[in-house]
């Protein structure tokens, strides 16, 4: 399904964007002299695919070049982290292009340009930039919305990206102004479903604007907080050390197992090292059977003043 625009450029992760396909959930850009970083654009990839990745199943790729498919959605080409190629299955939703395209495209480009994409929300806390990560359900988003109710700002949601300055501090990029929010934890927190989009093809998820509360510049990465589920009644937190912390980076790099064929576990590994031992790092179990949010948001709140 192709979009009568031309094309139109935005902005997200730090990058500009000029697309075939609408992205409403980015900040759109109307203004002379736009310096593209990346082009999304409508192509048919299906003799490609046929030729290099039909015994693959899922995915085939070389250093610099990721091609994907998603059954009944699309074949996806990510190349050299400057183009996303999309050749849409037949009477495919556009909201299913934008979901892979914004998610596991972005990650892709994101480690083609050796930035850290981490999976997790990330939020604005005293200045600096703290991250949520955590298997899926984990509750990342629920946890981000706890801070965004205190005034706090979201940096990213589902793909943070971690990049490093000149004296290797790790800084987080905004990524777009948008969650996305199971139905009960809209519920916990009195969010009228009214008026929202559901995610496509997850009809009890939804997309929850937050332009008022975005981040819009880098802020240091100052802490990473990682959220698991447990059946004890207690929220138990202790501190990640030693060679661990590398494990957790590894672990929550968003589509890990892009890295080895791609040839960035030697990257990934200087990367994280470089800034692993200068931040706070948790890992937080929290109890399945009950809504945490609040004591959650109020642990880390108080984990942080003392660190600091």
């Amino acid at each position: 399904m192709k979009d009568t625009l031309l094309s139109a450029d935005f902005t997200a992760f730090g990058l500009n964007i000029s697309s075939e396909i609408l992205l409403p959930e980015l900040y759109s850009v109307q203004k002379q002299g736009f310096q593209v970083d990346i082009e999304i654009k409508y192509s048919n990839l299906s003799k490609d695919w046929f030729e290099v990745g039909e015994n693959n199943n899922y995915y085939c790729m070389d250093k610099d070049t990721i091609m994907f498919k998603i059954p009944n959605v699309a074949i996806f080409l990510v190349k050299e982290g400057k183009e996303i190629l999309v050749s849409p299955m037949e009477n495919v939703h556009e909201d299913q292009l934008r979901l892979y395209i914004l998610g596991t495209c972005m990650g892709l480009i994101l480690l083609q340009r050796k930035i850290l994409p981490l999976h997790g929300s990330a939020i604005e806390v005293n200045g600096k930039a703290y991250a949520i990560v955590g298997d899926s359900g984990a509750g990342k988003s629920t946890l981000a919305t706890a801070f965004l109710n205190r005034g706090h700002q979201l940096i990213s949601d589902d793909v943070i990206p971690v990049m490093l300055t000149e004296g290797n501090v790790p800084v987080v990029t905004p990524a777009y102004p948008q969650q996305k929010l199971w139905k009960n934890s809209l519920e916990e927190f009195g969010i009228e479903l009214d008026g929202l989009r559901p995610i496509i093809e997850r009809e009890t998820k939804f997309a929850i604007p937050v332009h008022s509360q975005f981040a819009t510049k880098q802020l240091p990465l100052a802490g990473v907080y990682e959220l698991t589920k447990t059946e004890n009644e207690l929220i138990d937190i202790q501190p990640i050390n030693s060679l661990e912390r590398l494990q957790v980076l590894y672990y929550h790099t968003y589509r890990n197992f892009f890295l080895e064929p791609s040839g960035l576990l030697e990257w990934h590994f200087t990367f994280t090292t470089s800034f692993v031992n200068n931040i706070q790092l948790y890992q937080i179990r929290r109890p399945i059977n009950r809504f945490t949010a609040q004591e959650l948001y109020s642990l880390i709140i108080s984990t942080i003043n003392q660190g600091e």
